[in-house]
């Protein structure tokens, strides 16, 4: 009997392949990174994604297939993710993916990339998946997300401007750093001092669930002329003092929305969650709350296919399957 569900994700530069059980249990989750080829670049470029994808796609479903030693026959349901992300991107991921529950004669499920995100953390044991109060900060994105159960999400609260990621990589650029540049701040900022630069901390004011951090990127903009960037202090000292004005603006979010929705389960995904710093800061704070604090592992953080079989195992176990001619959605809305 088939008792497996394949996963494709391919919204931006990653590749990636993943197989879980119909219960959501993770068995085999290959990825192809192509950060090498596009640091030259200082950033994605479409095009460039698209192509390697095409040329990592069926290897890789080939390679989790034997990682987790079954057939193609074995899968229930093929999904992939249809939105948002690059449009070119998307396309390579959803039509191998329909074309292989065409070929097998089995469903297809669209998964929204954010939701794989949002219900990461109920991976690997943690699940079942229950109400809580979600932080999604990644490069793309920075929203706060109530969810009262599978594919039931309600809106607190988004960035109006930069997402969280997206200003910790051009603040990084502005600086000099090597991209990605999050992973890099957040390296520098082990040595450097948080509170050397008093940078802003926008809608921290206790009422109000929305983020920016584009008056930060600003900031930061000014300072640095001011600043020798060839000296290792300087720069240490300002990954801190950015960092430490992210990490606070996110953490108050999150204890304020909990607190107004009266839930005292909280958890934390996306790209930007692998970030040490936001890690203890978030740990340490829910602790003092008496908040239940669910972290996405950090492997799955980043953009992989394990969230989205996930995601797609949950769907499928409530009978939710997609149309063939689904297109993708490059804005697509994790909420209606």
């Amino acid at each position: 009997m088939p008792d497996c569900l394949l996963a494709l994700e391919s919204s931006c530069d990653e590749t990636a392949a993943a197989i879980c059980t119909l219960e959501g249990e993770l068995i085999a989750s290959r990825i192809a990174s192509q950060i090498e080829i596009h640091r030259p670049y200082g950033g994605v470029v479409p095009e460039v994604a698209s192509r390697n994808h095409i040329l990592h796609v069926r290897p890789l479903v080939q390679q989790v297939l034997a990682d987790a030693g079954k057939t193609l026959g074995d899968m229930s349901a093929f999904a992939a993710t249809s939105g948002p992300g690059l449009v070119s991107s998307l396309l390579i991921g959803t039509s191998m993916a329909k074309a292989l529950a065409i070929a097998e004669n089995k469903p297809f499920i669209a998964v929204n990339h954010m939701e794989g995100h949002l219900l990461s953390p109920f991976m690997n044991g943690q699940g079942p998946v229950r109400a809580c109060v979600a932080l999604i900060v990644s490069g793309g994105h920075t929203m706060l997300v109530r969810v009262h159960g599978v594919g039931r999400y309600e809106l607190l609260g988004r960035t109006r401007d930069d997402a969280a990621g997206e200003a910790f990589d051009k603040v990084a650029k502005m600086m000099g750093l090597p991209y990605p540049g999050g992973p890099e701040i957040d390296k520098l900022a082990t040595r450097g001092d948080p509170k050397a630069f008093a940078f802003p901390r926008s809608f921290l004011d206790g009422r109000s669930l929305e983020f920016s951090f584009s008056g930060l990127k600003t900031a930061v903009l000014y300072e640095l002329p001011r600043g020798d960037l060839k000296s290792e202090q300087v720069l240490t000292d300002l990954s801190a003092s950015v960092q430490a004005a992210i990490i606070e603006v996110l953490v108050e979010k999150l204890v304020l929305a909990a607190k107004q929705c009266g839930e005292t389960l909280v958890t934390v995904s996306g790209g930007v969650s692998c970030n040490r710093g936001l890690r203890s800061a978030l740990t340490a704070r829910c602790s003092k709350e008496g908040l239940q604090l669910l972290l996405a592992r950090p492997d799955l953080c980043t953009d992989n296919a394990g969230m989205i079989a996930f995601a797609a195992a949950q769907r499928f176990s409530i009978g939710h399957t997609s149309p063939l001619e689904a297109d993708v959605d490059p804005n697509l809305s994790l909420v209606s």
